[in-house]
């Protein structure tokens, strides 16, 4: 399985990257997606080292959020060692103080 072969590959040539929680599926063969939850925001931050580390152009990253604007959501994808790569980061939003009027 090609997403298998590239995961086994990233994680020799990444090791030092946050570690990233992982999807392999049947139903896509030739994807593997990474993805990060927040943990105290640090969720955009290993996107971002594994964006670069993928040499993902910026311009392919996708904004959006989701949750009522609770939760920032950053996609993009790339292809290494044959499969497609999905990163994904969720992030919580920060909560204004006093609320909304």
């Amino acid at each position: 399985m090609i997403p298998l072969r590239a995961l086994r590959l990233l994680a020799v040539d990444f090791a030092h990257l946050p570690a990233p929680d992982v999807d392999v599926s049947p139903l896509f063969p030739e994807r593997l997606r990474l993805s990060f939850h927040d943990v105290s925001g640090e969720s955009l931050a290993a996107f971002e080292q594994w964006r670069v580390a993928l040499r993902i152009a910026p311009d392919a990253v996708v904004a959006r959020m989701q949750s009522e604007g609770r939760t920032r959501v950053l996609a993009a994808d790339g292809l290494f060692a044959g499969a497609v790569v999905v990163l994904t980061a969720f992030a919580d939003v920060p909560a204004v103080a006093g609320g909304a009027a």
